[in-house]
Formats: C-alpha cells, sequence, structure tokens
C-alpha cells in the first residue's frame, strides 16, 4: 500500500548535470526513489551508465547498478535531462587554475546558461566546488534567484557510500525549496539521525572549502611528523601511535604519504588560500607549502639512494580508486626526472604506454627487474613481498 512518502516520489524528476563522483553517486542515490536524468557531454560515460556499468571506480555504485532497480537514464541531450526537473543538480568539474588562482566555473557557468535558456524556473543546486561568495555572484550576473550551494563531502572510491551514510547534509539557503531538497538527501540515505544545517550558500561554500584545507592540515601536519623522524632516525610510527592516544588528536588520517592530492584537497586549499586576500593568515598558506616541501623531502630520498631507473608503483592515490589527477606521486616523478634519473611506471588501470614521457610497463615482472628502486605511495599484496627494495612511507598500510 503506497504512502504518502510515496506518492511523493513518485511525482518527482531530478536531473544532475555531470557524472563525476559527485554527480553519479548522486544519481545512484536519488534514483531509487525519484526519476533522475543524468547529462553528459561524454558519450561513453553515458552509454556505460545505460548499460549499468559504472564509468568510475566505486564498489557501491557498482553493486547497486548490478542489484538495484534504478529509475535512472543518462542522455547527452540537457533539454531531455532538465525540461520539467524538479532539482538541476551541478556537479560538473570545476579545476583550480594556478595562473587565475581560482576555480575555472565555466562548467558550472554553462549549465546555468542552458537552464536559462530552456526558460525555466527550475531550482538549481550547485554541488561543484566553488569559490567563496560564487553562488551570489551568479544570481547578480544572471539575474536569478533559483540557485543555491549544497557542498558534499565524499570520498574517492566510496561516494555512494558517503551519501547513503552522510557525514552530515549542508543546505546553502533557508527557503522551501532548500528544505525540500534536504528532506530529499535525508529520506534517500540509509544513515537515521542525520544532521542537517541550513545556511546561506556563501557561508555554505566556506565550510566546503575549510573542512578539506583542514583534512589537507591534518595529512601535512603527519607528514612533517613523518619528515623529522626520518631525517633523525627515529621510528615515526611509535610516535604517531603516542600522539594520537590523545583523544582530542584521535587514531585516524595519521598514515604518512607523499603528499595530499586527488580531486578536492590541493585545489580547495588553493582556492580558500586565494579567497584570504587581502585578509591576514599564516596558516592557510603553510598548509598549501608544506605539500610542495614534502615532495622535496621524499624525492631527495629517493635521489639519495643513487638509483639509475626509479619504479613507480601506482599513480592512484590510494587503494579502492582510480584516480590519480593531482596525486602527490607526480610531484615526486617529476622531481626524480629532473635529476636525469630514469622513471618507468607500472600502472594496470592506465592504457596508455607513456605518461609524462615515463615508460608505462604493464607486466609487472618486468617492472620489478628494470626498478632499482621502487617508489610507492601505498603498500599492497604485490610489493609488500619486495620490502627491501621498496621505499615507501605507508607505515600502517591503510588510506
Amino acid at each position: 500500500m503506497l504512502g504518502e512518502k510515496a506518492e511523493r516520489f513518485m511525482f518527482m524528476k531530478i536531473a544532475v548535470a555531470g557524472t563525476g563522483y559527485v554527480g553519479l553517486s548522486l544519481a545512484t542515490l536519488l534514483s531509487l526513489k525519484y526519476e533522475v536524468v543524468a547529462f553528459d557531454i561524454v558519450p561513453s560515460k553515458v552509454e556505460l551508465i545505460n548499460n549499468r556499468v559504472s564509468p568510475i571506480k566505486d564498489e557501491y555504485i557498482q553493486k547497486y547498478f548490478s542489484e538495484m532497480d534504478l529509475n535512472l537514464k543518462a542522455t547527452l541531450d540537457y533539454k531531455e535531462a532538465f525540461n520539467n526537473a524538479n532539482f538541476i543538480i551541478i556537479s560538473t568539474p570545476t579545476n583550480y587554475d594556478d595562473k587565475t588562482g581560482y576555480f575555472d566555473t565555466s562548467s558550472v557557468e554553462d549549465i546555468i546558461q542552458k537552464v536559462i535558456s530552456m526558460d525555466i524556473d527550475t531550482v538549481m543546486v550547485i554541488k561543484s566546488t566553488v569559490p567563496v561568495g560564487f553562488t551570489e555572484s551568479v544570481k547578480k550576473k544572471y539575474n536569478i534567484n533559483n540557485i543555491m550551494f549544497s557542498p558534499e563531502f565524499l570520498r574517492e572510491g566510496k561516494a555512494l557510500y558517503d551519501n547513503l551514510y552522510p557525514s552530515r547534509i549542508i543546505v546553502g539557503e533557508k527557503s522551501k525549496s532548500a528544505l525540500e531538497f534536504g528532506r530529499i538527501l535525508t529520506e534517500s540515505a540509509l544513515k537515521e539521525d542525520i544532521s542537517v544545517k541550513y545556511m546561506d550558500s556563501t557561508e555554505a561554500e566556506a565550510v566546503k572549502l575549510f573542512a578539506n584545507t583542514y583534512l589537507a592540515l591534518r595529512v601535512a601536519y603527519f607528514n612533517e611528523l613523518d619528515t623529522y623522524a626520518e631525517i633523525k632516525g627515529l621510528n615515526t610510527k611509535d610516535i604517531i601511535d603516542g600522539v594520537c592516544l590523545d583523544s582530542r588528536i584521535g587514531d585516524y588520517y595519521n598514515n604518512p604519504s607523499f603528499g595530499y592530492g586527488g580531486y578536492c584537497l590541493p585545489k580547495d586549499a588553493k582556492q580558500l588560500l586565494a579567497n584570504y586576500e587581502d585578509i591576514p593568515q599564516n596558516l592557510i598558506e603553510a598548509i598549501v607549502n608544506s605539500n610542495e616541501t614534502r615532495k622535496d623531502h621524499i624525492a631527495d630520498m629517493v635521489i639519495k639512494r643513487n638509483p639509475e631507473t626509479v619504479g613507480v608503483y601506482r599513480l592512484t592515490m590510494k587503494s579502492g580508486s582510480d584516480n590519480f589527477r593531482s596525486s602527490a606521486i607526480q610531484g615526486v616523478i617529476d622531481r626524480v626526472k629532473s635529476n636525469g634519473i630514469k622513471v618507468v611506471i607500472y600502472e594496470p588501470t592506465l592504457g596508455d604506454k607513456i605518461f609524462d614521457e615515463c615508460d608505462v610497463i604493464s607486466d609487472f615482472d618486468e617492472f620489478l627487474e628494470l626498478s632499482d628502486i621502487i617508489v610507492a605511495n601505498r603498500v599492497d599484496d604485490n610489493i609488500s613481498c619486495i620490502k627491501d627494495k621498496v621505499y615507501t612511507r605507508d607505515l600502517f598500510f591503510r588510506d
């Protein structure tokens, strides 16, 4: 017997623009209860989604694609996606441009312009990461009011899981539409008693950047602790264990690495720093600079071993992810190469034979034979048995 809640779901259509981690996880989540049409400009992604094959590596998305009855369709036609939609979620990529010191928000504005051209008053919800003040600026620029910002807090490879069990939901408006959107997200999740906060979009934009910059700070902190211990010949693991027994610090997110990377942390920290123009600060700039210092240190430690050929084991950031955009290992590769040392790469998710002017070796045994030293941001079973040849700072064998 259908209740009122089920009846409301039957007549709700949600459009999602962009099918990366954010867009596809939301499209999957919401299509359990609503009609969802996802718009993307990449034909191969649209085809995969319609054939219920996830174009990104995410265990829960693929599981839901295989096992759940999803009311989800992908399309290359934005009008088909946006027409008659109650909400249009914008989750297109916004890369940070080092030259301008600003996110490239052109893909977000392109969607806004498409909606305006259709002469519809559907509420747009920006899920892409944007600079503080962006939503208010586009309201003025396009003379619109039907747009708000709602940050996402997802981990690569666990995006759908983090939507099913969200740490919190934040909606950047206090209107009736905002309350409805917050209700849609909470009712679609499996977690109970979710913290939901409504605030202005500018504050919500700040929450996103400050949250990710804090995570970058934590990575940078334990990396600098590790740098100190490594140079002084101390046991990093013992120090971290002792420090993290303090409940105010906690035993999590403390495994040393070659630096923070991925889709969000590097660009979000840089964007927050750019937003601090004319505002006193020391810490935010230090977080950004610390990541470069860490990669310098890692490269120095590798170079000191005088290898002829350095083997890089995996470009991906961590297990369960197929993403290596802005991965810290790439900065290490550039530094090692600049010292005239040959670098070869083992990355099974990469179809190309060349990456950053380095040979990509698909045969693992050949890779081992060619490499004088193997550099690995994270250790797995493939290389755990050849520790003497591996240089890593992965002390806890977890992300």
